[in-house]
């Protein structure tokens, strides 16, 4: 029991050393050299690393490693989408920070796992279904919304209202990331919502393309417009 205590430890340094790296690109080849079922438990527990880098570089290699998994036995791929799932109910312990996000990353990646697990994310942000109370942990869900509407965005369709109702949110980084989510996937009923946000300078984090950026709610509610009017066009 002690071995594999140590082993797990030992594991678990292993890949916090490889996402501390500067180069994102060293960082994933070196993650998916790794066994890849191993590598699971050590970045989910990081998942709530204090540092913001790390915390997003175990999303975007979790983003990476279930999808490889899903390619050798599908199965092994559900069974994590299950296990984030878990995390995510009240019974589970804990609050599981980094959860939607992960499992975003991981659909955006495979589109069969976005096929029968997209529903269950839009639940957190829809206040009939599965909603999320907790301000900061619901912005994780209007994030993987969002990423995953840039790549499937008829999977998550039917969050457009309740991402609508969000941008009425006091919570300014969930109204920015929900004014990012509408955007992506033209959900064009927003539109007047997103005007009336265009002068907001308040700013709020936003990770795009592998890097953690600041955006003001304004700017997110701007650039959503114009995707809606392109679409439109």
């Amino acid at each position: 029991m002690t071995e594999k205590r140590t082993g797990r430890r030992a594991l678990k340094n292993q890949v916090l050393e490889i996402l501390s790296q500067n180069s994102p690109d060293q960082v994933l080849a070196q993650i998916l050299q790794l066994p890849l079922k191993k590598a699971v438990n050590p970045l989910i527990g990081l998942l709530c690393h204090q540092d913001e880098k790390i915390r997003w570089r175990a999303v975007t290699a979790l983003g990476r490693v279930v999808p490889a998994m899903a390619e050798s036995r599908m199965e092994d791929a559900r069974e994590i989408m299950r296990r984030f799932m878990w995390h995510m109910n009240e019974e589970s312990g804990g609050i599981g920070w980094g959860v939607p996000e992960a499992m975003a990353e991981v659909m955006a990646n495979h589109p069969g796992l976005a096929r029968e697990f997209a529903k269950i994310l839009v639940s957190y942000v829809d206040e009939d279904q599965c909603f999320l109370e907790h301000d900061v942990f619901r912005r994780g869900a209007v994030w993987g919304v969002g990423r995953i509407a840039r790549i499937h965005p008829k999977l998550v369709q039917d969050a457009g209202p309740a991402l609508a109702a969000l941008l009425d949110c006091p919570d300014a980084p969930n109204q920015g990331l929900a004014a990012w989510a509408v955007g992506n996937m033209g959900y064009a009923p927003a539109a007047d919502k997103l005007r009336a946000m265009t002068d907001d300078k308040t700013m709020t984090p936003l990770f795009l393309d592998g890097e953690l950026t600041q955006a003001s709610v304004g700017d997110l509610a701007r650039q959503a417009l114009e995707k809606l009017e392109a679409a439109a066009s």
